[in-house]
């Protein structure tokens, strides 16, 4: 069956579908429940939590589900010096979004205080927790990280958005690799060249990696249906993640809002843009993307740029501004049919048996 493949075998799982891991309080324990419930393999983005925060929802996970699942952290997750950011780039900041903050009759706010990277710490409870699928983004993991991570049975997957970073991981030894595509919603978790290098789609990039890695390949970006799990497969992946589709389900922790801008007629439109965290990513387009394509450097760097916009999108939301808010989201959107994730799941292995099953006919 389309469903016996290296991937299944690697997680334990019954089908090749795992569930995008979404950062941002995006995530929540009954959607990885639901997802791994139904034999798939939930995922839960662990990047803003404290570790405390981590063991708790661990917990709430391990409650509600007896079968693997994901927690998903960001090997680099700062990019300023030292954490930090100058008084000019503040202030340049301050001057490019000054009119939407005044739009919504906030003040703009001082300088974000230095942040101080959380990953040693997270990893720590990610050791110490086992759980039996680990994933990161943005970077390599050393080598003696992985050894500890094996020793404790726990199964690694890195995510490259092009050939080059396929093989850095490769090399490593992880045990699986997301291809993921520009058509992805969410950051794009480049980490050997820039991210606006990596627009290589989900379909070209898995056949790059397949042709010249061994390690098995996790197609994402652009599937929400049978038809893009069976394509997938065809070209040589051995499962897929699935964002979008499970984002919008009424079990992820999205905003009522968010999930129905993604079945609304704005979802046809997307952008790649760095404005609203300082690292680029994909969402529906908003007025602030477009106005300031092109002014990266009037930004502040990950995560002091999320810092600076958090009361913006408070104030946006509050207010119902819709153009003024992020709501991440891919490419696939216009395609999406259902808001119960475990029909969404039943679907998905539905329609691909299906597709499968032509074939033989």
């Amino acid at each position: 069956m389309w469903y016996n493949t290296k991937a299944k075998a690697i997680l334990g799982i019954e089908y090749p579908i795992l569930q995008g891991p979404f950062g941002g309080g995006l995530s929540s324990a009954e959607l990885v429940a639901t997802v791994s419930n139904a034999g798939g393999l939930g995922g839960y983005g662990a990047y803003t939590l404290s570790p405390q925060e981590i063991y708790d929802i661990d917990k709430q996970i391990r409650a509600a589900t007896a079968k693997p699942y994901n927690l998903n952290l960001w090997v680099s997750d700062t990019d300023g010096p030292d954490g930090s950011v100058s008084d000019e780039q503040y202030e340049l900041a301050r001057k490019t979004f000054q009119p939407y903050f005044d739009e919504l009759g906030i003040p703009v706010p001082a300088k974000p205080a230095p942040f101080k990277s959380r990953f040693e710490n997270q990893l720590q409870v990610v050791l110490d927790i086992r759980p039996e699928v680990f994933s990161f983004m943005f970077g390599l993991l050393p080598g003696d990280v992985l050894d500890q991570l094996r020793k404790r049975g726990i199964k690694t997957i890195g995510a490259a958005t092009t050939l080059d970073e396929a093989i850095a991981l490769d090399q490593t030894g992880v045990d699986l690799i997301i291809a993921s595509g520009f058509e992805a919603g969410g950051h794009r978790p480049s980490f050997l060249a820039a991210a606006e290098a990596s627009t290589t789609g989900t379909f070209v990039l898995v056949q790059l990696i397949r042709e010249k890695v061994k390690t098995p390949v996790i197609a994402a970006g652009g599937i929400a249906d049978g038809r893009g799990i069976a394509a997938a497969l065809t070209l040589g992946a051995d499962a897929v993640q699935v964002g979008t589709a499970f984002l919008a389900t009424d079990e992820s922790n999205a905003l009522p809002i968010h999930r129905h801008m993604l079945f609304s007629e704005a979802a046809r439109y997307t952008t790649l843009s760095r404005a609203f965290t300082g690292r680029l990513g994909r969402g529906i387009t908003s007025r602030i993307a477009r106005d300031l394509i092109a002014r990266e450097k009037q930004f502040l760097p990950f995560p002091l740029q999320t810092t600076f916009m958090s009361p913006l999108r408070k104030a946006a939301v509050e207010q119902q501004q819709w153009d003024m808010v992020l709501f991440w989201g891919g490419q696939i959107a216009p395609l999406l049919k259902h808001r119960s994730a475990k029909q969404l799941m039943q679907s998905l292995i539905a329609e691909t048996t299906a597709h499968f099953n032509y074939l033989k006919a």
